[in-house]
This record gives C-alpha cells, sequence and structure tokens, in this order.
C-alpha cells in the first residue's frame, strides 16, 4: 500500500514513521508513507496557502490552487483520496478495514478553519475521527493512518487482529501480566488453569460484560449465540459458572499430585 499525505507540517510525521509498528510496516515493505508539503505548490512569492473566507468570518481557508496542484502531483489512477472533517462518516474499525484493502491513499490534512469548499469536489471520501475539533487534520490522519497500516500484511501478525475490540463487535477481554498478585490485586484463578476452553469461554464472559457495561450501543446490535445467553445469565446474576469452577479445581488437584 502506498500512503501520501498533504499537509502544511510535514515535519509533524518525522518521529511517528520511526516507531514501533508503524516503522516494522514500513521496512517490511507492507506500505510506503509519502509527505507531501502543500507549501510548495503555492505560486505566491511567500508560499502562502491561505486566504480569508468570501462573505467574513473568523480565521482563514486554505486556497483551492495550491491544495489541488499538490493533489494532482501525487495522484494515480488507482488513488482514493480522503479529506479529514466533521462532515464525513465516523472512523470505525470496519472503515479502516475498508481502506486497508486499497492500494493508495492519498489524505489531506486541513488547517486553520478548513478548505475551500470546491476542493471537495476533487475528494472521494471525507472521514470524521470524532465530535471535537482539532486545530488541523495532522492528529487525525496519525489515527487514520495507524488504523489502517496495522492492519496490513507485515506489521503485525493477523491472529492479534482477532480478539481486539471492535473486530467482533465486542470489547477484548481484560489481560493482565507478572506479578501474579500486585497491592492485594489477583489475576483471575482461571488463567492459570491450564484449561485453554474454559480460558476462551472466560474471555468471551468479560468481553461480554465489558461490551454490556461500558458500550450498550455496540452491545445492542450484536448477535447473541446460546453460549451466549448463558454466560449472560452467570453475569447477570453474579454467579461463577460451573465450567469455571470445575477448571480451577481441576487445576489445583493436578498442582497437588504434581508436588505429592
Amino acid at each position: 500500500m502506498k500512503i501520501t499525505i498533504l499537509t502544511l507540517f510535514p515535519e509533524f510525521y518525522e518521529s511517528y514513521l520511526n516507531t514501533s509498528i508503524i516503522k516494522r510496516a514500513i521496512s517490511k515493505n507492507s506500505v510506503e508513507v509519502h509527505i507531501c508539503n502543500i507549501r510548495d505548490y503555492s505560486l505566491d512569492k511567500t508560499k502562502r496557502v491561505d486566504d480569508i473566507p468570501f462573505g467574513g468570518g473568523n480565521g482563514m481557508l486554505l486556497k483551492c490552487q495550491p491544495v489541488l496542484d499538490a493533489l494532482r502531483a501525487v495522484k494515480t489512477e488507482n488513488s482514493k483520496v480522503i479529506y479529514l472533517g466533521p462532515t464525513g462518516k465516523t472512523l470505525h474499525q470496519s472503515v479502516a478495514r475498508t481502506l486497508s484493502k486499497e492500494e493508495d491513499l492519498v489524505i489531506l490534512c486541513g488547517h486553520y478553519e478548513g478548505i475551500d469548499q470546491r476542493i471537495l469536489d476533487y475528494v472521494d471520501e471525507v472521514i470524521s475521527i470524532g465530535d471535537y475539533i482539532l486545530t488541523g487534520g495532522e492528529v487525525a490522519s496519525l489515527v487514520l493512518m495507524d488504523s489502517v497500516i496495522r492492519l496490513l500484511d507485515g506489521a503485525i501478525t493477523e491472529s492479534s487482529h482477532l480478539d481486539e475490540s471492535f473486530e467482533n463487535g465486542l470489547l477484548e477481554y481484560p489481560q493482565y501480566t507478572q506479578p501474579r498478585v500486585f497491592e492485594g490485586k489477583e489475576v483471575p484463578p482461571i488463567l492459570f488453569s491450564g484449561n485453554h476452553q474454559a480460558i476462551d469461554k472466560w474471555r468471551r464472559k468479560e468481553s461480554l460484560k465489558l461490551t454490556k457495561e461500558k458500550r450498550p450501543d455496540l452491545f445492542e446490535k450484536y448477535s447473541l449465540t446460546k453460549q451466549d445467553k448463558k454466560l449472560l445469565d452467570e453475569i447477570e446474576n453474579n454467579k461463577v459458572g460451573k465450567w469455571e469452577e470445575r477448571a480451577i479445581e481441576g487445576a489445583k488437584k493436578f498442582t497437588k499430585n504434581k508436588e505429592a
């Protein structure tokens, strides 16, 4: 995949492109990232790219000429051009999945009060990362780019995606690491049972519980299986399932026999 960012602040991306999963994806040729400075295409001798809006009002707008000349310089017949703005559909995991299938993404970052409305005639899709105001599209472009790149082959293993929040319609289950007890808080014993079927069931139960509590909007859309309904009954009645008790007890017996 090729991603090109049209921005007024190319230096903003330097550290991001050289860290963690993004750096790995680039080094494995899973993605090429190009940063295009819109100012380079300004015909103004001072490289000005903005002007006051007709009709008055606060702030400044990016002008058509530098933006569209920059866009024409980087766009190919396979490009999908995205503008980051509040009028677009909200970025969700499913949107990131769809965009990860594209060959060539061009992401336009607005600044100041936004862009001349006529520029949108050259844009394929408008995407918003949420209902709040940022000083520019650069931060939003990082969010969009990160959500897409991590889904590409070579970024992280495919199995790592499977249980992540939003991938299957539920929030991800809680996870723990060393030490087993920290400041009196103990890791759930089921995770030490060695019974992977029971552990998977517990994780499913916790995902259902978290989603219902924290994101009821997601939970309402989710299609429950017969097993999910049984697990929900345990959640609603604050019960430990017999399957969980058996798994934990089995692990205790195994440990005692081993010690004997």
